[in-house]
C-alpha cells in the first residue's frame, strides 16, 4: 500500500512539473500565439501545370477538416487548365483532321456529288447508236444483225 502511495505523489508531482514549464516559461505567463497555418500554394502561376504539381498539393488541416477557400481556389485552377487544354487538344486535332483531308484527297475532296449525268434524252442526234435491239444477241456480229430502219 506504501509502494501505490508513493506512485500517486510521484504523479503528481511528474504532472505539475510539466504544466509549470509549459505554462511558467513564457514570459507573458501563457502559451504564445501561434499563427494559423495557411495554403501555401505550390501550384506554378507562370507555367502549365504537371501532374508533379499536382501531387505536392497539401492542404493544412482546421478543426473540421481542410479549408474550403483553399480547396476551391485549387480545383478552380486546376478545372481552369483542364477546359483551356480540352479546348486545344480539339483544335489540334480538327486542324490535324483537315491537313489529312486535303493530303489524302486532294484540294477537290470536299466538292458536292451532283450524281450521275443525265440520260441523253435524243441519242439518235448524236450518231448512230451501238444498242442492240431486243430479242437479238449481243454477240453476234454487226453484220448478221438486222439494220434499223431509220
Amino acid at each position: 500500500m506504501v509502494m501505490f502511495l508513493f506512485l500517486v505523489v510521484a504523479l503528481v508531482v511528474v504532472v505539475a512539473a510539466v504544466t509549470l514549464a509549459v505554462l511558467g516559461g513564457s514570459e507573458g505567463g501563457a502559451l504564445p500565439d501561434v499563427p494559423p497555418e495557411r495554403f501555401a500554394d505550390p501550384l506554378p502561376p507562370d507555367r502549365p501545370l504537371r501532374r508533379a504539381d499536382v501531387e505536392a498539393v497539401r492542404f493544412p488541416m482546421t478543426v473540421r477538416g481542410y479549408r474550403m477557400v483553399d480547396v476551391d481556389e485549387a480545383l478552380d485552377r486546376l478545372g481552369a487548365e483542364l477546359a483551356e487544354r480540352d479546348a486545344r487538344i480539339a483544335e489540334l486535332e480538327t486542324a490535324l483532321a483537315g491537313a489529312q483531308a486535303t493530303a489524302v484527297g486532294g484540294p477537290g475532296l470536299f466538292t458536292t456529288y451532283a450524281g450521275p449525268p443525265a440520260p441523253d434524252p435524243d441519242p439518235q442526234e448524236h450518231g448512230p447508236s451501238d444498242r442492240v435491239p431486243d430479242g437479238e444477241d449481243p454477240a453476234a456480229p454487226a453484220a448478221e444483225r438486222p439494220e434499223d430502219d431509220r
